[in-house]
């Protein structure tokens, strides 16, 4: 079997190596059109529990990342002034150029060599691969003229963000909520280094008009933006890379394949970034495409209706909860109206997957100095 991956980020690096340590007999090709350490943003953030897949599925792989990854326990919000801090949310952060290093390893001690720098135009000219996987992202090529068959939708949401990094060192992940007379900004920010952290800063649509950013060059916004935000970065500088306005791409494909194209993570579905799963859904793709693959090793159609049977449902859900943590976002500066506990349990509910009584067993602090807010 010939398998043309078109991408080098997560899931068409994961999905090569899980290919070729497979039974499988396959020759495995992997495209991209950036150089290998080519990467917009900075660091990701995972829930704690987020990799748990690893260790049944592939521990060496885990035991590769774990090293590279920060720790916390407690998630915080800054609201108003005042810190509220939700305990029992662990995350786990790691740059994402880091990520993708880790993964080209592996995939080069299985034999993989990524052709980068590779741009492709029209997936059809390998005619003779048996599958041709779209591991690349919002914009596929391997999507591309076929949105009808693939029943493709893409909207966006009217929120704007930009993905900075700074060398300021935070303690969790962390949301600030700030209110200006330019209008609402909120910076989500986290370690994903020992000397680095993430820091995101997003803005609702009324704002980022009202502040002028939509007739700002990237150097400009940035620095309205460490202005905004001087408090919190604490004397610190904000680092861009790549780092301008974007709007987030809400994806989904109703078929996973048509004929021999077959689509994994961001081009086939996208998770907003407030619930941190993107990389953690590209790579149960990977796992789930490569265990279709070798239970079907005969049959591709029937290898494809696998993987879209055993991961659909699963992904809906997932999708479904980060829409509806999108759409909290999507109105924070309604929301800020709230005190800062209010704020923050809206907040925490927000995806409708936690409610007040999984709260008492996962965050009793959280909860007890919610309680006695509503009662003092």
């Amino acid at each position: 079997m010939r398998v043309a991956i078109v991408g080098a980020g997560p899931a068409g690096l994961y999905l090569a190596y899980l290919l070729k340590r497979s039974k499988l007999k396959v020759e495995v090709e992997v495209f991209e059109q950036n150089p290998p350490d080519a990467t917009f943003g900075f660091g990701l953030v995972f829930s704690e529990r987020a990799l748990e897949f690893l260790n049944d599925e592939d521990p060496g792989t885990l035991a590769a990342i774990r090293p590279a990854l920060e720790h916390w326990n407690d998630s915080i919000l800054v609201h108003k002034g005042q810190e509220v801090r939700i305990d029992g949310m662990g995350y786990t952060g790691i740059g994402r150029l880091r990520l993708l290093q880790i993964l080209q390893a592996r995939a080069r001690s299985v034999g993989v060599e990524p052709k980068y720098l590779h741009a492709i135009d029209d997936p059809e000219t390998w005619g003779n691969a048996d599958l041709i996987v779209g591991a690349d992202g919002v914009n596929s090529v391997v999507r591309r003229g076929y949105e009808n068959l693939f029943g493709t939708t893409i909207t966006y949401f009217t929120n704007r963000f930009a993905w900075f990094g700074t060398a300021k060192n935070f303690d969790a992940l962390t949301h600030t909520f700030v209110e200006t007379e330019l209008g609402h900004f909120n910076a989500h920010h986290h370690p994903h280094a020992p000397d680095m952290s993430t820091f995101v800063v997003e803005v609702d649509e009324p704002t980022f008009l009202r502040a002028g950013f939509d007739k700002m060059d990237a150097d400009r916004a940035k620095a309205a933006c460490e202005q905004v935000f001087a408090e919190t970065l604490d004397g610190h500088r904000l680092v861009s890379n790549k780092s301008i306005w974007r709007q987030f791409p809400k994806v989904w494909n109703e078929r996973w394949s048509i004929g021999n194209r077959v689509l994994v993570g961001d081009a086939l579905h996208t998770a907003h970034f407030s619930i941190g799963s993107g990389t953690r859904l590209a790579m149960e793709d990977a796992i789930a495409l490569a265990k279709a693959l070798e239970q079907h090793a005969k049959d591709v159609p029937a290898a494809l209706a696998a993987y879209e049977e055993a991961r659909k449902l699963i992904v809906t859900r997932l999708v479904t909860a980060a829409n509806a943590s999108a759409a909290w976002y999507e109105r924070f500066a309604e929301h800020m109206a709230l005190a800062p506990m209010d704020f923050a349990m809206s907040y925490i509910t927000r995806s409708g997957r936690v409610d007040l009584e999984r709260l008492r067993r996962s965050s009793p602090a959280f909860v007890a100095a919610y309680e006695a807010s509503r009662t003092g």
